[in-house]
């Protein structure tokens, strides 16, 4: 129940996640980039300098949050999502896939949360700061490993603990994530309307008012779909991205206090014309 904790608060492969910037999405972004604009190298070294600051945060969360979790004593429901009867190395992906739709429903709402809590807000605004989006570009304060334990790794776990299925779970929305916010041409076609690609998540982060309070999930456009949030783009919507009271971190100094030095909920994207004394977070409440 280690590991399912480690990856399902998202960070099973921490690793994964810069080997998989540098070696599969940034060639994306370089070698098929879409006409709207490139990725300059210094936000990208800056990206990896805060994947670095990232990491022994979260490794250390790992280690003192484990023993209370063990403690818990939570025990799936079921061992794997995939229906009896086929082959072992079969039913460990068809497995990693029904947990990746299962599990973005819980992540729907946590990250719905995110967005209408004030205080959650502050946390996650730092995601959202990032004007130059990439894949290398989609770390998260280390303080939101926290919530995702709570709203999303406690009820997953309920649902795999197959030992294989959770790395392949793993390795598969390791390698979303950061695709989501890549800015390659590649996308997933007829695909999208059921798989999230970076079209439909780069609604999310745009500046624009008429995509606000959409696009939540990070696997699937199933949820945003049944609860009115979906945003489908249009063959070439691709909105800028950034927060206008959130400036990009620009040193780790940055990444680690920004929340702190924002004003509680008072935070709008560029552009907005609400009134300045009108909060305007990236979203109202649910």
């Amino acid at each position: 129940m280690g590991l399912v904790l480690a990856w399902l608060g998202g960070n099973v492969d921490y690793d994964l996640a810069l080997v998989t910037s540098f070696a599969v999405i940034v060639p994306m972004e370089v070698f098929f980039p879409r006409r709207e604009g490139g990725v300059s190298m210094a936000s990208r070294a800056r990206a990896a300098l805060f994947w670095l600051a990232w990491v022994p945060v979260t490794i250390a969360t790992m280690v003192l949050i484990r023993p209370f979790w063990n403690e818990l004593g939570i025990r799936p429901l079921v061992p794997s999502l995939a229906p009896p009867g086929l082959p072992h190395p079969v039913a460990v992906v068809v497995g990693a896939l029904a947990a990746a739709f299962v599990g973005d429903f819980f992540y729907y709402w946590c990250h719905r949360a995110q967005h209408s809590i004030p205080l959650l807000w502050r946390f996650h605004a730092v995601h959202h700061s990032v004007r130059e989006l990439s894949g290398m570009a989609a770390y998260h304060h280390v303080s939101e490993e926290l919530i995702k334990i709570v709203l999303y790794s406690l009820p997953l776990a309920f649902f795999i603990d197959d030992p294989l299925g959770v790395p392949v779970l793993g390795a598969l929305l390791g390698v979303q994530g950061h695709y989501l916010h890549s800015t390659t041409r590649l996308n997933l076609g007829p695909l999208g309307r059921i798989i999230q690609d970076n079209r439909f998540h780069r609604i999310h982060h745009s500046i624009e008012r008429r995509h606000w309070d959409k696009n939540f999930g990070v696997f699937t456009t199933l949820w945003d779909a049944l609860f009115g949030t979906a945003h489908f783009p249009a063959k070439d919507e691709w909105p800028a991205t950034g927060v206008e009271s959130a400036p990009e971190p620009a040193s780790v100094a940055d990444f680690y206090l920004l929340p702190f030095h924002l004003a509680s909920g008072r935070l709008r994207p560029p552009g907005a014309d609400a009134p300045a004394d009108v909060a305007a977070r990236q979203v109202s409440a649910p």
